[in-house]
Protein backbone atom coordinates (compact mmCIF):
# COMPACT_ATOMS: atom_id res chain seq x y z
CA UNK A 1 0.00 0.00 0.00
CA UNK A 2 1.15 3.53 -1.14
CA UNK A 3 1.58 5.89 1.73
CA UNK A 4 -0.71 9.36 1.14
CA UNK A 5 1.63 12.39 0.66
CA UNK A 6 -0.11 15.81 1.38
CA UNK A 7 1.68 18.38 -0.46
CA UNK A 8 0.70 21.89 1.38
CA UNK A 9 1.80 25.40 2.31
CA UNK A 10 4.87 25.77 4.87
CA UNK A 11 3.84 26.68 7.98
CA UNK A 12 5.72 28.42 10.78
CA UNK A 13 5.68 25.02 12.96
CA UNK A 14 6.85 23.21 9.81
CA UNK A 15 10.14 25.06 10.96
CA UNK A 16 12.35 22.23 13.10
CA UNK A 17 11.69 19.76 10.11
CA UNK A 18 12.98 21.86 7.77
CA UNK A 19 15.82 22.47 9.57
CA UNK A 20 16.22 18.79 10.50
CA UNK A 21 16.41 17.94 6.74
CA UNK A 22 18.62 20.47 6.14
CA UNK A 23 21.20 19.83 8.20
CA UNK A 24 21.26 16.17 7.42
CA UNK A 25 21.87 17.31 4.05
CA UNK A 26 24.66 19.78 4.63
CA UNK A 27 25.69 18.69 8.09
CA UNK A 28 25.11 22.21 9.66
CA UNK A 29 23.00 24.02 11.30
CA UNK A 30 21.47 26.99 9.33
CA UNK A 31 18.37 27.52 11.67
CA UNK A 32 18.72 31.35 11.99
CA UNK A 33 18.81 31.73 7.74
CA UNK A 34 15.58 28.90 7.86
CA UNK A 35 13.91 30.85 10.90
CA UNK A 36 14.07 34.30 8.63
CA UNK A 37 12.73 32.26 5.11
CA UNK A 38 9.85 30.91 7.08
CA UNK A 39 9.19 33.93 8.51
CA UNK A 40 8.80 35.68 5.53
CA UNK A 41 7.40 32.65 4.04
CA UNK A 42 4.12 32.49 6.06
CA UNK A 43 3.45 36.25 6.54
CA UNK A 44 1.29 36.52 3.98
CA UNK A 45 0.73 40.79 4.30
CA UNK A 46 4.32 40.57 2.64
CA UNK A 47 4.54 38.44 0.01
CA UNK A 48 3.01 35.64 -1.79
CA UNK A 49 3.67 32.06 0.06
CA UNK A 50 5.21 30.14 -1.98
CA UNK A 51 7.05 27.29 -0.32
CA UNK A 52 5.29 24.01 0.49
CA UNK A 53 6.14 21.02 2.46
CA UNK A 54 5.46 17.35 1.96
CA UNK A 55 4.03 15.13 4.59
CA UNK A 56 3.38 11.90 5.31
CA UNK A 57 1.72 10.61 8.23
CA UNK A 58 1.81 13.98 9.90
CA UNK A 59 5.71 14.28 9.56
CA UNK A 60 7.23 16.22 6.90
CA UNK A 61 9.56 14.51 4.88
CA UNK A 62 10.45 17.24 1.97
CA UNK A 63 10.33 20.76 1.06
CA UNK A 64 10.54 23.77 -1.36
CA UNK A 65 10.79 27.19 -1.12
CA UNK A 66 11.04 30.23 -2.98
CA UNK A 67 9.71 33.63 -3.62
CA UNK A 68 7.92 35.83 -6.35
CA UNK A 69 9.68 38.65 -7.72
CA UNK A 70 7.68 41.49 -9.79
CA UNK A 71 10.23 43.52 -11.00
CA UNK A 72 13.06 43.19 -9.08
CA UNK A 73 16.71 42.85 -10.89
CA UNK A 74 15.66 45.35 -13.18
CA UNK A 75 13.23 42.37 -15.05
CA UNK A 76 9.66 43.90 -16.15
CA UNK A 77 7.76 40.60 -15.81
CA UNK A 78 6.59 38.63 -12.52
CA UNK A 79 9.11 35.85 -12.13
CA UNK A 80 9.63 33.30 -9.08
CA UNK A 81 13.27 31.83 -7.83
CA UNK A 82 13.80 28.19 -6.47
CA UNK A 83 16.02 28.80 -3.49
CA UNK A 84 16.25 26.03 -1.53
CA UNK A 85 15.00 22.40 -1.77
CA UNK A 86 15.32 19.45 0.59
CA UNK A 87 13.87 16.25 1.30
CA UNK A 88 14.96 13.60 4.16
CA UNK A 89 17.46 10.89 3.47
CA UNK A 90 15.11 8.25 3.91
CA UNK A 91 12.77 9.46 1.47
CA UNK A 92 15.31 10.51 -1.38
CA UNK A 93 14.83 8.47 -4.85
CA UNK A 94 10.83 8.15 -3.68
CA UNK A 95 9.13 11.14 -6.10
CA UNK A 96 9.30 13.68 -3.10
CA UNK A 97 11.41 16.44 -4.73
CA UNK A 98 9.77 15.84 -8.11
CA UNK A 99 6.09 16.55 -6.34
CA UNK A 100 6.67 18.97 -4.81
CA UNK A 101 8.83 20.70 -7.69
CA UNK A 102 6.17 19.77 -10.55
CA UNK A 103 3.29 21.54 -7.56
CA UNK A 104 5.85 24.56 -7.07
CA UNK A 105 5.49 25.06 -10.92
CA UNK A 106 1.93 24.72 -11.21
CA UNK A 107 1.37 27.01 -8.35
CA UNK A 108 3.40 29.50 -9.86
CA UNK A 109 2.03 29.00 -12.99
CA UNK A 110 -1.53 30.30 -11.35
CA UNK A 111 0.06 33.18 -9.69
CA UNK A 112 1.12 33.94 -13.08
CA UNK A 113 4.63 33.65 -12.90
CA UNK A 114 6.48 33.19 -16.54
CA UNK A 115 9.85 31.81 -15.49
CA UNK A 116 11.37 30.32 -12.87
CA UNK A 117 14.61 30.28 -11.45
CA UNK A 118 17.40 28.77 -9.56
CA UNK A 119 21.15 28.62 -9.38
CA UNK A 120 23.06 25.00 -9.11
CA UNK A 121 26.90 24.44 -7.98
CA UNK A 122 28.86 23.58 -10.70
CA UNK A 123 29.79 20.60 -8.91
CA UNK A 124 26.43 19.61 -7.91
CA UNK A 125 25.43 17.35 -10.83
CA UNK A 126 22.66 15.01 -9.72
CA UNK A 127 20.68 18.65 -8.96
CA UNK A 128 21.18 19.62 -12.29
CA UNK A 129 20.56 16.55 -13.56
CA UNK A 130 17.33 16.24 -11.37
CA UNK A 131 16.26 19.94 -12.74
CA UNK A 132 17.06 18.97 -16.02
CA UNK A 133 14.74 16.00 -16.46
CA UNK A 134 11.93 18.92 -15.32
CA UNK A 135 12.86 20.99 -17.98
CA UNK A 136 14.82 23.56 -16.72
CA UNK A 137 17.62 24.77 -18.88
CA UNK A 138 20.83 27.29 -19.01
CA UNK A 139 19.26 30.49 -18.80
CA UNK A 140 20.33 33.67 -21.07
CA UNK A 141 21.44 35.90 -17.49
CA UNK A 142 24.74 35.59 -16.11
CA UNK A 143 25.33 35.39 -12.58
CA UNK A 144 28.10 37.57 -11.50
CA UNK A 145 30.04 37.39 -8.14
CA UNK A 146 32.67 39.85 -6.41
CA UNK A 147 35.10 37.89 -3.69
CA UNK A 148 35.77 40.14 -1.13
CA UNK A 149 39.35 40.26 -0.13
Amino acid sequence: MKEERIIRLLKHEDLDAVVAIDELAFKRDRRNYFERKVADSVDTSRSLNTSIVCEVDGRVVGFIMGEVYTGEFGVPETTATIDTLGVHPEWQNRGVASELLDQFLTNMKQAGVRKVHTLVNWDEFALEKFLSRHKFAPSKRINLEYQLP
